[in-house]
């Protein structure tokens, strides 16, 4: 098996050319192994990849097609290897290199010194990606001294003895370096090794020696685009020389060398209008600028060009090449203005409507929608004197609404002949020839309606005299109605009249009273009474308006003043205070104050008691005449008189509480309650509350109780079994005889004989013990007691035992096992149930709790 004698990957060895007979046919070449072999366009044929050469990749064809006529014509290629002839590897042996250690001189103190020399060791240069034979022969390395010892020679450093290690091996005996594998320079460009020479017995005999192997690089690496898309932008309208955008592309193979310089060019561009070349590239920094005019966007939008970089100065022939593509898109600027679809734009819209759109304006705009350059502003530039329209922009469509923003009357304008322009948000691009804006013309018709018929003036005011009788007429009141073009009728009617007083005439709108006027009325505000009438037309559809009559009340004098407070109190004397008073009148001035005050001439018993003395033309002061009146109310009659012309006078009472006073003037008896103000109704119904509220606080405190009371009950119905004092019982143990008799045995003996609770030791007392505390005294009923007197001792002997200490639990010590001379606590024959008592009714007693329930079955139960 031999092997093709390359060394990159792209190994040129044939070039193919075809010829015919004018020269004008351009002709494409093909392989027919294109996995092995591939031809240029030139018609240079190299191999694409490394492989053993056999017979089947021995032979193979190469393909011309002329790319017009199509037609194709065919070419065979036979390859044989050259011979490695036994003179050629003699002259390979011979040009290894030798390096001798330098020579080294010894000193007297027995040391080794190196011989300062004048050159120094250059470094081997190898080729990356050799194909070999491997192990492949660099140098030798060699002693002087190897004349008269036996030596060792030896290489340290990256690549010998340290990672990546084995890639170089000396021979120790004959000092050959060599490579074991070929070198790649992208992941190591340079290797510094160090050369050792020593004798057998492992004693150094030369100083190290550096060697410095460099990978000189070959062309295997393409270059690689950052980006396989890029993206850039460019105005349209731009010049030629704008810049658009760089492309960057990498190359592995060293940039020093002509394998890694790189050089671009475009190979095609779409769309190719309005120039197939409307962009070019630096070849050496990828950038691209526009090179021809006419980028128009609203003709092409985005141009694609397919960027290729070539290494090796862009050689075609030994250059490694890769593609990318540059998608270049062309921005809007505002070259196109807005233009209306047409001339002139008509609309209508009914009178005394706002906000209506009137007319849609239509444009076209070339320029990208929704951009600044292609948004439209309108404006009237005439027609519209005093601003009753307005354009809006619709953001969807572009188009100008024309709206109505004043009122516009039929009766005096019947149509507006608008002008209007539209342009853009932003201005037209420099160079520029067409018009900046666009105009037209908008017809706007008025149409007419019915409106609502006014009153004038409104409100209208008027002067009256209160009292006025009724049937009197006050005035007319008339509305007007603005549709000159349509004769109508109008009919009034009243809307609101608070107190009822007036009345309108349907057809002429006179207004006549219908009851007194009063000034005074709730109904009048600052004497003015307001009332409201509805006038309504007869059009298509009808209308109305309303309109207020303002009446201004003049005061006349019509009321007589009145005491004012109408209670009072003074001290059975005169001194030490008296009571001011001043009078009350509806009216206001001159018909009012001020005022004259006096006491009545009867009965005579209120000048004899009481004297009145005028302070000024509003107030009085009432004083006692005598020197002591009884404490009570009085009611003094007062006459009042005010300056109307009439004068008016009224006889007034003031209801005077006359108290005990202290040395303040103050009232010091019970009364003064009443005499403040208060009735008697009012204080009986504050006692009542104050009564209701103690009665509710003693229920609830009864209430309390008395489930106090059942809550205890229902502790002493605890079953017996569940109770923890009783539930130690132990019955299969076997005491010790006398010597196990630690009990207390006392308890078992006769409860009378029991020594006193202070003497026992403390510690030893039963669980169900009650406590030493002092014992209640529980009520003695007498032998025979009267049957009405058994609820009042069971209610007395149940509240002892609810404030007893010593209850349950701690009462229920209960010995069964003794017989002793009879219980102390007598026997329950002592009720006389058999006797007077049987024909009582118990049954109450089952209300009283579940400690009563038995009393009430065995007294109550009938013949069981």
């Amino acid at each position: 098996m031999f092997l093709l004698k390359n060394q990159t990957k792209s190994y040129v060895f044939l070039s193919v050319k075809f010829s015919n007979c004018n020269g004008k046919r351009k002709v494409q070449y093909e392989s027919s192994e294109p996995a092995d072999f591939k031809v240029d366009e030139d018609g240079m044929v190299y191999a694409v990849r490394s492989f053993p050469l056999s017979s089947e990749h021995a032979k193979f064809l190469i393909y011309a097609q002329d790319k017009e006529t199509q037609e194709k014509w065919q070419v065979a290629v036979k390859l044989s290897l050259k011979p490695n002839l036994p003179e050629d590897s003699v002259k390979e042996s011979q040009e290894i290199e030798e390096i001798v250690f330098p020579r080294q001189l010894m000193k007297h103190n027995g040391h080794l010194q190196r011989q300062k020399r004048d050159w120094v060791i250059p470094p081997i240069n190898l080729p990356e990606n050799s194909r070999g034979p491997f192990p492949q022969e660099l140098v030798r390395i060699r002693s002087d001294r190897d004349k008269n010892l036996s030596l060792r020679y030896s290489v340290t450093g990256p690549g010998a003895d340290q990672p990546p290690t084995g890639i170089f091996i000396i021979n120790p005996i004959s000092g050959q370096l060599s490579v074991t594998k070929p070198l790649d320079r992208e992941l190591i460009a340079r290797f510094h090794l160090r050369a050792h020479a020593v004798d057998i017995n492992g004693n150094q005999v030369e100083n190290p020696i550096d060697i410095v192997i460099n990978v000189i690089d070959m062309n295997d690496n393409r270059p690689e685009f950052l980006h396989q898309v890029w993206n850039g932008t460019v105005p349209e309208g731009s010049k030629p020389g704008t810049y658009v955008m760089t492309v960057t592309a990498i190359d592995d193979d060293d940039p020093n060398t002509l394998n890694g310089m790189l050089r671009y060019r475009i190979l095609s561009q779409a769309p190719s209008t309005p120039s197939p070349n409307m962009f070019t590239i630096n070849n050496e920094t990828g950038d691209i600028i526009t090179v021809a005019a006419g980028l128009d966007r609203e003709k092409v939008q985005q141009y694609m060009l397919i960027i290729q970089a070539t290494d090796t100065e862009g050689s075609p022939t030994y250059g490694l090449s890769n593609t990318a593509t540059a998608v270049i898109t062309v921005t809007d600027v505002n070259d196109n203005p807005p233009e209306f679809t047409a001339m002139s734009f008509y609309g209508e819209v009914p009178e005394n409507r706002v906000d209506v759109i009137v007319a849609n304006l239509t444009v076209t705009d070339k320029d990208q929608p929704h951009t600044p350059a292609w948004n439209a502003v309108y404006r009237i530039s005439g027609g519209d004197p005093t601003g009753r329209f307005a354009i809006q922009t619709d953001p969807n469509s572009n188009d100008g609404l024309v709206t109505v923003v004043k009122p516009i009357d039929f009766e005096t304008n019947r149509m507006f002949v608008l002008t209007v322009a539209a342009e853009n948000q932003v201005p037209l691009a420099k160079g520029i020839q067409h018009p900046p804006q666009s105009t037209a013309t908008v017809s706007v018709t008025v149409i007419d309606v019915n409106e609502n018929p006014y009153f004038a003036p409104n409100p209208k005011i008027i002067r009256q005299e209160e009292g006025l009788h009724a049937g009197t007429m006050l005035t007319t009141f008339t509305a007007q109605d603005p549709d000159r073009y349509m004769p109508q009728n109008i009919r009034y009617t009243k809307l609101s009249d608070p107190a009822n007083w007036l009345k309108i005439d349907p057809v002429n709108g006179q207004i006549t009273t219908i009851a007194v006027l009063d000034r005074e009325s709730p109904n009048v505000k600052n004497n003015i009474y307001n009332a409201t009438f509805l006038a309504s037309d007869n059009g298509i559809p009808p209308m109305s308006g309303t309109g207020t009559l303002q009446i201004y009340l003049l005061d006349i004098n019509d009321n007589a003043p009145q005491v004012l407070p109408q209670e009072a109190e003074t001290c059975e004397t005169p001194d030490p205070n008296s009571i001011n008073i001043t009078a009350l009148d509806y009216d206001i001035d001159p018909n009012a104050g001020p005022f004259a005050f006096d006491l009545p001439l009867s009965p005579v018993t209120i000048k004899r008691n009481w004297t009145i003395t005028r302070l000024n033309g509003d107030f009085a002061q009432l004083n006692l005449k005598i020197k002591f009146l009884e404490a009570g109310i009085y009611e003094v009659p007062i006459i009042i008189t005010d300056s109307g012309n009439p004068p008016k006078s009224n006889i007034s009472i003031l209801r005077v509480k006359v108290c005990q006073c202290d040395s303040n003037g103050d009232c010091t008896d019970v009364d003064r309650i009443v005499g403040a103000g208060l009735g008697t109704g009012a204080i009986i119904a504050i006692l009542l509350c104050i009564i209701i509220l103690l009665i509710l606080v003693l229920m609830f405190v009864v209430w309390m109780k008395r489930r106090d009371k059942e809550r205890q009950a229902k502790q002493l119905l605890i079953d017996p079994e569940d109770d923890v004092r009783d539930n130690i019982l132990k019955y299969d143990e076997e005491g010790g005889g006398e010597e196990d008799q630690d009990y207390d045995l006392s308890q078992l003996q006769q409860p009378d004989t029991v020594e006193p609770d202070a003497i026992k030791p403390v510690g030893i007392r039963r669980l169900d013990e009650r406590p030493i505390h002092a014992e209640p005294q529980y009520p003695v009923r007498s032998a025979a007691p009267h049957p009405g007197d058994i609820g009042d001792f069971i209610n007395e002997g149940l509240k002892a035992a609810d404030n007893d200490p010593t209850a349950p639990p701690y009462d229920s010590l209960l010995v069964f096992d003794y017989e002793g001379s009879g219980s102390t606590a007598g026997s329950l024959s002592s009720l006389n149930s058999s006797s007077s008592g049987g024909e009582q009714d118990y049954d109450y007693l089952n209300d009283w709790g579940p400690r009563f329930k038995k009393l009430a079955d065995m007294y109550g139960g009938g013949d069981d």
